[in-house]
């Protein structure tokens, strides 16, 4: 397991590269995020900003450079050692949570750790107490009917549930009214300290992208940083 100090380097991308159809989508790409530090990575549509999420995930690969999370590059891993290096240090929150509807969000949320080798009483303990400190109901309602803002924190627990160092959101209130954006927000940027870990969210919404210690704009592929 890496070591949990603050301020150690969770994410470093060294001159990446990669073209699609052709086209040069990233030049020379290089950026580094330590714990206890959050970013926003912004730009237009197309310009590979989730592509370079599942880059960092293992899902994409590139054409060349080097992509460490916690200190090992993970391009040069085999596909199982990879997978779980993915399970153990990335946590990942998607646009509109990916959650099974028909589920309790306990279930939901224990899903991960089951997949990830923990016992399953252990499993169970650990997501109602995770989704009892971010304020979800941990009753058996089937998570699809829970609000929209429940459902997001339901999402982030579930990817907290295994203490990623590296924590991973793509958009994700985008598909929330304003009330369960600002609540999700608030919840996402305060990650970071409490956990020690880092935070890397695609938006295109200035008022999230605000809360950030770091900004990076991607254009023409290359990342031009901007400190809040």
């Amino acid at each position: 397991m890496v070591s949990r100090v603050h301020g150690r380097s969770v994410l470093r991308i060294e001159k990446l590269r990669l073209a699609v159809s052709g086209r040069h989508l990233f030049g020379t790409l290089s950026c580094e995020l330590r714990s206890g530090e959050s970013a926003v990575l912004c730009g237009p549509s197309g310009t590979g900003k989730t592509t370079l999420l599942n880059c960092i995930m293992g899902l994409t690969t590139p054409d060349d450079g080097a992509i460490y999370v916690a200190g090992e590059n993970i391009l040069e891993m085999p596909k199982r050692r990879l997978a779980e290096h993915r399970r153990t240090y990335i946590g990942m929150v998607f646009q509109f949570g990916e959650l099974l509807p028909e589920l309790s969000p306990v279930e939901n949320v224990a899903i991960a750790a089951l997949l990830a080798g923990q016992p399953r009483r252990k499993a169970y303990q650990d997501a109602e107490a995770l989704l009892g400190d971010l304020g979800v109901p941990v009753s058996g309602t089937p998570t699809g009917l829970l609000s929209g803002g429940e459902r997001q924190r339901t999402a982030v627990a579930r990817a907290l549930i295994t203490e990623p160092v590296l924590l991973l959101a793509d958009e994700p209130t985008g598909a929330l009214d304003r009330e369960a954006r600002e609540s999700v927000a608030d919840l996402l940027f305060t990650l970071p300290r409490v956990r020690d870990c880092a935070l890397l969210v695609v938006t295109h919404d200035e008022a999230v992208a605000g809360r950030a210690d770091r900004r990076f704009d991607l254009r023409g592929g290359d990342l031009a940083e901007t400190r809040a």
